[in-house]
């Protein structure tokens, strides 16, 4: 809608009209302020309740002094443990609880060291257990077939067998190495199995 110049101007002065209205009825119905009578008159002087300053035991009210006095006290400003339920008196005459004494454990034995010539005897055992006996083969001086880690050795009574071992008895079913450093002498069974022949002998 298109207006013309004039009623432009004759819309603009309504709204501007309209607007002078609304002040003017906004200020002759504003609400005038209130007001209340002073509570002080002028030159009266006001007085309020002042938190009284610490004072230490002795009546300093140096700050210095009382800091110091209150750190020494457990509970500065309380004179009642409020998160302790115990009466002091009850707690004073109640009889101190014994404790039983604490069993004392024996330490255990010492394990004796073993010396060097028990070290090499064991050994020397656990080295010989390792033969097996195979056989025999009656002929005039009974070769014996013995075995240890896949090889065979075919011995007679009283021949040495790798660099320290030697046949030192022999029979049907049973053969008796003896290790000639540590004296150490193990029975094979025909079996198989091998047993200790003796206790182990050592060189004086």
């Amino acid at each position: 809608m298109n207006m013309t110049p004039l009623q432009q101007k004759k819309l603009l002065v309504v709204l501007l009209s309209a607007l002078v209205i609304l002040t003017g009825f906004r200020v002759l119905t504003a609400e005038k302020p209130r007001t209340a009578p002073l509570t002080y008159t002028r030159g009266a002087v006001a007085r309020s309740s002042v938190r009284a300053g610490v004072q230490t035991r002795t009546g300093n009210s140096d700050p210095l002094h009382a800091f110091l006095a209150r750190r020494e006290e457990k509970y500065p400003g309380v004179h009642r443990d409020l998160f302790r339920m115990e009466n002091p008196v009850a707690a004073k005459s109640r009889p101190a609880i014994k404790t039983a004494p604490t069993p004392t454990v024996p330490a255990p034995p010492p394990v004796p060291e073993k010396t060097p010539e028990e070290i090499a005897a064991e050994a020397s055992r656990a080295d010989l257990s390792k033969f097996r006996f195979l056989g025999y083969l009656t002929d005039k001086e009974s070769s014996l077939f013995l075995a240890k880690d896949g090889e065979t050795y075919i011995v007679r009574s009283g021949d040495a067998v790798l660099r320290n071992y030697r046949v030192k008895e022999a029979g049907k079913d049973y053969v008796v190495l003896v290790d000639t450093l540590t004296r150490v002498e193990v029975k094979i069974e025909l079996s198989g199995g091998a047993e200790p022949a003796g206790p182990p002998q050592r060189h004086r």
